[in-house]
């Protein structure tokens, strides 16, 4: 049996530093950060692209052209940078794991020293110390998750997962890029552009309080936040058909 550990410096298993890179599981599990980063990105852009095209032209049609094509192609480009840039997280992750079994079966007494000087900073000393090591480096499966979670700072990455963070990227931009077009369907160039303003605020505020709600955060600033830095992006797009306003 181990002896009683020192005050604040909990004892870190194989297990717990499983959980420590994966995430909270529930929290992970619902996909909001997909959700956020596919929903703002596809409606800040498309929104920018109408403000900037209907700025420069009294056009329904060229507006609704412009945005629709610049929603899809958004919308596929966001989905397949999610699912190479989660590939590529993978590869990654592989590829330092690799690294890390090589160096534990060349250099063992160095990486063991790693990890003594890893739980040293966590406040561990003495024959505890030495414990913790020997626990930790007498199952190299064990002992590669813990420097990987702990010197490297790298989560594993499941391959199969690539494919469902894509489609969440993807359908949330495609949402998210429609909002801001709908009042062109209904309204003139003019009217539109204001209510198309108002409904990206509202919607990216309501997905800023959300994201704070589930995780962490203020709802009201998180929603404040996400909807003035989207708005003030996408403002730059109305500057932008202003200033090559195209005359009749």
């Amino acid at each position: 049996m181990l002896p009683d550990l020192p005050r604040n410096a909990p004892l870190r298993t194989a297990r717990d530093s499983e959980v420590h890179v994966q995430g909270d599981r529930h929290r992970r599990g619902n996909g909001i950060p997909d959700v956020v980063l596919g929903g703002q990105d596809g409606l800040v852009n498309v929104l920018g692209v109408v403000l900037g095209v209907a700025a420069a032209t009294s056009s329904s049609r060229v507006v609704l052209v412009a945005g629709l094509a610049a929603a899809f192609a958004e919308s596929m480009s966001m989905a397949a940078v999610a699912y190479t840039s989660t590939m590529a997280q993978a590869d990654v992750y592989e590829s330092e794991r690799a690294r890390e079994f090589r160096h534990i079966r060349d250099a063992p007494a160095l990486e063991r020293g790693e990890i003594r000087e890893i739980y040293r900073a966590k406040g561990f000393e003495g024959e505890l110390l030495e414990k913790v090591v020997e626990t930790i480096t007498n199952n190299r499966d064990v002992w590669v998750a813990v420097m990987m979670a702990e010197e490297h700072k790298l989560a594993p990455v499941d391959r199969r997962h690539a494919a469902r963070v894509s489609l969440i990227v993807g359908v949330s931009s495609i949402v998210g890029s429609l909002l801001p077009l709908v009042p062109f369907f209904l309204l003139p160039v003019r009217i539109g552009m204001i209510v198309a303003v108002v409904v990206a605020a509202l919607s990216l505020f309501a997905v800023g309080a959300y994201k704070a709600h589930v995780t962490t955060g203020r709802p009201s600033r998180s929603g404040l936040e996400l909807a003035a830095i989207g708005i003030a992006t996408a403002l730059v797009g109305y500057a932008v058909g202003t200033l090559l306003e195209v005359q009749p």
